[in-house]
């Protein structure tokens, strides 16, 4: 479940320059042995806490967050979260009616956070409700208002929108309280957020006769750029773009796959460039930088190759979505169309 989430926050991830607080909320049904309800809070995509129904504890997830907030924080954010997980419940069931669904298997989301650039001083925040995977309902802080495209969520929309006390309350949390917390916990885990850690650089091939892979990992933060050249010339034909991928470390890895024949790239000079944090490298492709299955694959590209596919096989069962777009979380307390108080939200 952690892994699941972690993938799903850096799919989700901030642009460049951009720091971000995100917190996802998940309640879930008819999937046995998977909790029931799911807290997480990220900041800069790098999970800081979490919460599920089996242990009902809302507990650190770095080094950073447990050195710096206390026993009264963790037991204060635990009751908040544990009176959420009822009334998320709730709103799947109503969310469930909503559909005509009686049964089978669903999941209601909530997702919100906010973002600041620390150059601009330019800041945004988001709250996105989904059912099964798909939206929902969402907040359009630009104009004030809730968003629907779906029938089910009309009611919903029509009660929140009436109530300008919320919608302010919302404008002031997202504009200014969120920001407060982001910078306190970007000021508590500035060594580990703050680093940068250049990529190391491999090509791969399965075997003589196969596509050559440029190979970045360990790099940190996430941006990064794979690119290919062809006698000095960009190279965009035959080229495979991967997903980005996490390290048990909290470092991140990438790769970019070359699908040309041996003769090509043996007649041909061919450059893999990873540019990160403003440093490039280039590695021309030979048969002496190649590594291949006779040879060593790094360990964590056929880690990182598993966990992602796993984590697919998870996401695609569930029907998670990737959507695109004060002390603790806010929870949403649902009966007849839904309420949208924001009195209990936890961290920040």
């Amino acid at each position: 479940m952690l892994s699941l989430f972690f993938f799903l926050l850096v799919l989700y991830e901030a642009n460049g320059g951009t720091h971000s607080f995100k917190a996802f909320y998940t309640a879930t049904t008819g999937i046995n042995g998977f909790s029931e309800f799911t807290v997480i809070s990220a900041v800069d995509d790098v999970l800081t806490a979490y919460y599920d129904s089996f242990t009902k504890q809302y507990v650190p997830r770095t080094d950073w967050m447990r050195e710096t907030e206390g026993p009264d924080y963790w037991k204060q954010q635990t009751d908040v979260c544990v009176g959420t997980e009822q009334s998320f419940k709730n709103n799947l069931q109503v969310a469930m009616g909503r559909f005509n669904q009686s049964g089978g298997i669903h999941t209601f989301q909530r997702m919100y956070g906010c973002s600041w650039d620390d150059d601009t001083g330019e800041v945004d925040g988001f709250k996105e409700y989904g059912y099964d995977g798909e939206d929902l309902i969402s907040l359009d802080l630009k104009n004030l208002q809730y968003v629907t495209t779906l029938p089910q969520g009309v009611i919903t929309q029509v009660k929140w929108n009436n109530d300008k006390a919320q919608l302010e309350n919302d404008k002031q949390y997202y504009s200014q309280i969120c920001i407060e917390w982001l910078k306190k916990y970007l000021q508590y885990g500035k060594s580990a957020l703050m680093r940068e850690v250049s990529p190391q650089v491999s090509l791969l091939q399965k075997d003589s006769s196969s596509p050559v892979t440029c190979h970045a990992t360990g790099f940190y933060p996430e941006q990064v750029a794979i690119s290919w050249l062809k006698n000095d010339e960009e190279h965009h034909e035959d080229v495979e773009l991967g997903e980005l991928v996490p390290n048990e470390d909290g470092t991140y890895q990438k790769t970019s796959t070359l699908n040309v024949k041996p003769e090509e790239w043996k007649n041909n000079q061919f450059k893999c460039v990873v540019e990160h944090k403003g440093k490039a490298i280039r590695t021309i492709v030979t048969e002496d930088e190649i590594r291949t299955n006779n040879g060593n694959v790094p360990v964590a590209l056929i880690v990182g190759v598993i966990v992602a596919v796993v984590l697919l096989v998870v996401a695609g069962i569930v029907g998670f979505k990737i959507y695109q777009k004060k002390k603790g979380f806010k929870p949403v307390n649902t009966s007849d169309g839904g309420s949208n108080s924001s009195s209990s939200q936890t961290g920040p």
